[in-house]
């Protein structure tokens, strides 16, 4: 997000971190971690067959700049001490080891690219942990990730072609705007009658930066032709989920990914949501209609993003939950003494009496601090198979 929209938290060199060496040491150890242990191929995702489980991380707002000559944002005056950028990179790895997710999703502002000196280094050392430790990872980009020596297009693009990468320029044959507009299907698990089947269902658009309309301003939004896009392929999807063998009677459910929060976000009060609200919702200035769009779809259970670094709330507004993750840069601004986090999002599937796993039963989520503990806060469930899902009847597909 921008300098203004922290609430006096912005942007201002301040200093170091004497966890530094004890983190970077267990960099080392994560990085040899991630070296024993082979994921291999990242073609498919799916399932883990002995837990029946799917877990993501997100990171949000790593603001990864020109590594150990970029100084921190907003850590305590004691805390200032040879903190830069290299203690993001030791969060990752102190995350990774403690949660081995089956997928990481970067949330956008990956890089904070005004104060890159080379775009695609800065983006090869901020991705760097998870290709270490061979974790299959995809991304969405920011309002900030272009303000260095790549154009938008640029850093998708280099995004894409970086090794273990799902991210998807766009899709093929249909003009959209953006870059990243893409989806991933998590197959059930192998040797079982879902492995097959898509069981969940990931979507990644690209929410823009700045608005380009002269009589708007503020930030960007998802448009039209992104959100024709996204209900074609929730429809598509679900239609294939719930006819083709073996024949499901409910939809997926979805997860989508995007950097800048909706107006939507605004809708809570500190007593309907779980997490913290420290600052403004710094939305676009204008409602393009993609809740409403993710609701009319029928399969989206929930929607994570960024942007707002002191917001790691979740919500739940007309059957989906609205989910900030919290900064994780300590090149992002913050706010001192409360500690970069990231989310985890833990997906389970059902298990029947036969102990064959079957579709998702339930969706779990909670944040992992860099603190001295690596402390897990606000464990939730965001969702369980038969709460208040609305069926879609015979979903259009108009591909």
């Amino acid at each position: 997000m921008g300098g203004g929209g922290g609430g006096g938290l912005g942007r201002g060199g301040r200093g170091a971190y004497l966890l530094l060496l004890p983190l970077l040491l267990l960099a080392v150890a994560g990085a040899a971690a991630g070296k024993e242990k082979e994921k291999g191929a990242f073609g498919k995702l799916r399932f883990r067959r002995e837990s029946g489980t799917f877990k993501v991380v997100q990171v949000a707002d790593m603001h990864y700049a020109d590594g150990r000559t970029t100084g921190c944002e907003d850590v305590l005056p004691s805390q200032v001490a040879g903190c830069t950028d290299l203690n993001t990179t030791a969060f990752l790895y102190r995350v990774f080891r403690a949660e081995d997710p089956d997928l990481v999703v970067f949330t956008g502002d990956n890089i904070y690219g005004a104060d890159s000196t080379d775009a695609a280094k800065s983006m090869d050392a901020a991705i760097a942990p998870a290709i270490d430790m061979k974790l299959p990872w995809a991304a969405v980009i920011g309002n900030h990730d272009q303000e260095g020596t790549l154009s938008r297009e640029g850093v998708m693009r280099h995004l894409v072609g970086m090794k273990n990468s799902l991210s998807s320029f766009n899709p093929e044959g249909i003009e959209i705007d953006g870059y990243g507009n893409y989806n991933l299907e998590v197959s059930g698990v192998e040797g079982t009658p879902m492995d097959e089947k898509s069981v969940l269902n990931l979507y990644f658009l690209d929410s823009g930066d700045y608005s380009t309309v002269p009589s708007i301003n503020g930030y960007g939004w998802i448009k039209a032709s992104q959100q024709v896009w996204f209900q074609q392929t929730s429809s598509s999807l679900q239609a294939k989920y719930m006819n083709e063998n073996p024949k499901q009677k409910e939809p997926a459910p979805g997860l989508v990914f995007f950097h800048i929060p909706l107006p939507e976000f605004s809708s809570f009060t500190a007593a309907n949501f779980t997490g913290v609200k420290q600052e403004g919702i710094s939305s676009a200035s204008i409602n393009s209609g993609f809740f409403a769009s993710m609701v009319e779809a029928g399969d989206v259970r929930a929607a994570f993003v960024g942007h707002d670094h002191i917001n790691d709330f979740c919500g739940k507004l007309s059957g989906i939950q609205l989910c900030y993750a919290g900064g994780f840069g300590y090149h992002a601004y913050g706010k001192a003494g409360w500690s970069r986090r990231a989310r985890v999002v833990s997906v389970q599937l059902e298990k029947t009496d036969n102990g064959e796993w079957r579709g998702v039963k339930s969706i779990k989520t909670w944040k992992r601090l860099d603190d001295k503990h690596l402390s897990t806060i606000d464990s939730e469930v965001l969702w369980n198979r038969g709460s208040n899902w609305r069926r879609r009847k015979n979903p259009v597909v108009n591909f």
